[in-house]
């Protein structure tokens, strides 16, 4: 009888700590905690960082930003690094600043897809599209711009949403996208748009001003247009035909982290199978992994016209193409 009742309570105890052994080495890490810099949504990080402590049993401390206030803040630091781990922020920005970041090879690394395989010392953690997001009470399906030119039309004067690429790193792939389209006409193209914008310093506001009706054309992120499609709002996304990107964004350890097991666990539990499937399912965002799934009503990428995006050219002419970029704000008048 006492053997079985021995046997019972080690059965019970191996299942209680079955969920922690998927990360951090099978431990469950009590009272430590990582910090994250993140320039993901509050929407996202209210609904991971929670789970992430009942998975792990590490306090999660974020500090939410813009993706070029986190580099900034990662460089300013980089002598007494307070930061764990750099969450959801352009490539391209971290590609450039490769030198503040560690290497680190997650324990999925085979699960991950090649294409999003791109970045030194920094990870793919979701895969993103540019889309077009287009208020259906203000535009009609025979207005709906389909290409990038398209919104160059005088008629869009004032109504085109879009975040700066001084601060945004989303914003920024959008201008290295048309400039990586129409090449040696990219700055022409570039600028026909650009007298149209309404600039925001916050990227998650474009698909809000675009739903309110603030404006009638936005341009974000597939998942941050995703949201209001399936909330129901009077939004509809578009894939322009003229071509558009889709790569990571990305999750890097920080050099010199402060906590860097606590910083492994986690970069580990963002990429494993149940935290991408809700990325996927729960918020639109498309997973990286070979076994991701695409969330309802999305096409497949496949089905997507995309182009070639390299994040070590858009790196490297980062600081040439944001001068200039200001400058035409400036011309301009934004």
């Amino acid at each position: 009888m006492k053997r079985r009742i021995l046997l019972a309570l080690i059965v019970l105890l191996v299942v209680a700590v079955l969920p922690v052994s998927l990360f951090a080495g099978g431990t469950k890490e009590e009272g430590k905690k990582v910090v994250l810099y993140s320039a993901h949504t509050q929407e996202i990080i209210d609904a991971l960082v929670p789970k992430f402590k009942a998975d792990t049993g590490i306090e999660a401390e974020v500090v939410k930003m813009g993706s070029g206030d986190v580099i900034s803040r990662v460089k300013a630091e980089k002598d007494n690094p307070q930061c764990d781990v750099i969450w959801s922020i352009g490539g391209e920005q971290l590609e450039a600043n490769s030198n503040l970041l560690a290497p680190y090879t997650p324990k999925d690394w085979d699960k991950i897809e090649d294409v999003f395989k791109v970045g030194t010392n920094w990870l793919p953690y979701t895969g993103i599209v540019m889309v077009f997001i287009v208020n259906t009470n203000l535009v009609s399906e025979d207005q709906t711009p389909r290409k990038w030119t398209d919104l160059a039309d005088p008629r869009w004067k004032g109504q085109i949403s879009s975040s700066r690429a001084d601060k945004s790193g989303s914003a920024y792939m959008q201008l290295a996208t048309v400039l990586n389209i129409y090449k040696e006409r990219g700055w022409e193209v570039y600028e026909s748009i650009l007298k149209n914008f309404v600039l925001s310093s916050s990227s998650s506001a474009v698909p809000r001003f675009v739903n309110d009706g603030e404006q009638a054309i936005g341009i974000t992120l597939e998942d941050n247009a995703y949201r209001y499609v399936k909330g129901g709002g009077p939004v509809k996304i578009v894939y322009p035909e003229d071509g558009t990107t889709a790569g990571p964004d990305g999750i890097a350890l920080v050099k010199g982290a402060p906590h860097p097991d606590a910083a492994k666990t986690f970069i580990d539990w963002a990429l494993s199978k149940p935290v991408q499937d809700i990325l996927v399912e729960k918020m639109g965002r498309r997973s990286v992994r070979k076994d991701g799934a695409v969330s309802p009503g999305l096409p497949p990428l496949s089905n997507i016209k995309t182009v070639p995006y390299d994040f070590k050219w858009s790196a490297g002419h980062k600081e040439e193409f944001v001068k200039k970029w200001t400058e035409l704000v400036q011309k301009l008048g934004l």
